[in-house]
């Protein structure tokens, strides 16, 4: 299956995406994927840099988490720098779970998530924000592809209740019934099925069981809420890298990653039968169809999505998320509030979302967007 990195995003809802290019997201791990392009002619970030206000940024910014930002991360990062001499951006892609820890004992300035803040995680929060708490600020959202590889097949079709089986290791063989029935005249071999998860705390592994005990809840009973892995059987990999590499290097194999990994490893990926007329695709703009649902469920400062996992709108792809970046509305460090203000203005502006389309993510809708624009000033 061959996917697009460059599609376009379109809403004007609540919710509704403005997007040109594929969407990545999410996920977390420790991951080393490859670096972000820019245009062979410098443009992209000679363009991105040009209308960056430093705002007295200084020193450096340390900051921990998704993994599935890392190239967005890399990216912005490279831009601010180059525009605000003397400031240094140190972003650690350790996985949402470890990124939300170091937030919490103090460590960074602000962490990334694929998963919006849980209560007790608030809760937590407020020991280090002090006079605040922590709250979830979206930059980019994307769909979670089901890559596989599997010799002779790339055009597989899936649905929630055998991805959970699979998954959950009660479906074993590729030529079992439910995928035979799914994939009529395909040549699906007597092989076992080797499935790969994530070893680390993810906000990527959450998303799939959201989706997972929403669209297919008598097949999936695990918690829905975890970050880490909840089954039994399959084999565990670091990160969506880690996964990647698994799947791409192995025949039968099978795993979940954000769209930018399957991308960049060429690595073919499911289309999920969701009860539409058609299997939906992995792609940036059947993914936002699904993302352009999304309600703001957080209050105040905090800008928390409510994601519909079992959307069955014709070209919806619902295995979906969005990536946050968590600060604290009050009680930030005064020696780098500058600095994280300044670097965030930025993340959330035009310009800053805009240089994400040919890295391969996808901008904010552009109505949260303005929310998060108006939010990141207020940080104190």
């Amino acid at each position: 299956m061959k996917l697009s990195r460059k599609n376009g995003l379109r809403a004007s809802a609540i919710g509704a995406l403005v997007v040109s290019g594929a969407l990545v997201l999410s996920a977390c791990g420790s991951d080393n994927n490859t670096a972000t392009p820019d245009k062979k002619d410098g443009s992209s970030t000679s363009a991105a840099t040009s209308n960056i206000a430093c705002e007295g940024a200084k020193g450096q910014l340390l900051a921990a988490g998704s993994s599935a930002q890392k190239n967005a991360m890399d990216l912005w990062v490279k831009n601010f720098q180059a525009a605000c001499s003397g400031v240094e951006i140190n972003y650690q892609a350790i996985g949402s779970g470890g990124g939300i820890t170091k937030f919490n004992q103090g460590q960074v300035a602000f962490a990334g998530s694929d998963s919006a803040l849980k209560d007790e995680e608030v809760a937590e929060s407020q020991k280090i924000c002090k006079t605040g708490k922590g709250v979830n600020l979206p930059m980019v959202g994307g769909p979670i592809a089901i890559g596989y590889k599997l010799e002779g097949v790339d055009n597989l079709v899936l649905d929630a209740p055998t991805i959970a089986k699979i998954f959950d290791n009660k479906i074993t063989k590729w030529n079992d019934e439910a995928i035979t029935k799914l994939n009529p005249g395909a040549k699906l071999p007597d092989s076992t099925i080797q499935a790969f998860h994530r070893s680390d705390e993810s906000g990527t592994t959450q998303n799939l069981g959201k989706y997972l005990s929403t669209a297919a809840a008598a097949d999936w009973k695990h918690d829905p809420k975890s970050k880490s892995w909840p089954a039994q059987g399959g084999q565990a990999a670091n990160g969506s890298s880690g996964v990647a590499t698994a799947v791409k290097d192995a025949e039968g194999s099978i795993g979940y990653f954000e769209l930018s990994y399957a991308t960049a490893n060429k690595i073919s990926t499911v289309s999920i039968n969701t009860g539409a007329a058609a299997p939906v695709a992995a792609t940036s703009e059947n993914a936002s169809k699904a993302i352009a649902a999304a309600k703001v469920k957080g209050t105040g400062s905090d800008l928390a999505l409510s994601l519909d996992y079992a959307t069955k709108a014709e070209g919806a792809y619902p295995i979906v998320l969005v990536t946050y970046e968590i600060a604290c509305d009050k009680g930030n460090k005064a020696e780098t509030l500058p600095t994280l203000k300044a670097f965030l203005n930025y993340t959330v502006s035009e310009e800053g979302q805009k240089v994400l389309t040919d890295a391969g993510y996808a901008p904010l809708p552009a109505e949260i967007a303005a929310k998060v624009r108006t939010i990141v000033p207020t940080l104190s």
